[in-house]
């Protein structure tokens, strides 16, 4: 079993900045693919950012592109999202989930976190 813990949620204002991380505990981090993804009330979840296990490829949803910067700390066993020029549609719960894969963006997640919430006011 892996577990991974969310936090750096928050409220913050349009055009401000947040930093998440993911915490993961288990089984060897570097071992897993990592991603980000959020749900919106009332919206289905989707895909925000992945990162292959040593960290050297990512990749993101055009949406967040240019703003959000996804990394990982193999050393600490933490996967980060840098969130720059928040917008309220960027409004969410934030979730990690980590995959068994060699593979940038795995077909499917084996663990997930329990979500941290980020609003953005306007």
């Amino acid at each position: 079993q892996v577990q991974l813990v969310e936090s750096g949620g928050g409220l913050v204002q349009a055009g401000g900045s947040l930093r998440l991380s993911c915490a993961a505990s288990g089984h060897t981090f570097s071992n897993y693919a990592m991603g980000w993804f959020r749900q919106a009330p009332g919206k289905a979840r989707e895909f925000v950012a992945a990162i292959n296990w040593s960290g050297g490829a990512t990749y993101y949803a055009d949406s967040v592109k240019g703003r959000l910067t996804i990394s990982r700390d193999n050393a600490e066993n933490t996967v980060y999202l840098q969130m720059n020029s928040l917008k309220p549609e960027d409004t969410a719960v934030y979730y990690c989930a980590a995959a068994l894969s060699k593979a940038v963006v795995p077909k499917s997640y084996d663990y997930w976190g329990q979500g941290t919430q980020v609003t953005v006011s306007s």
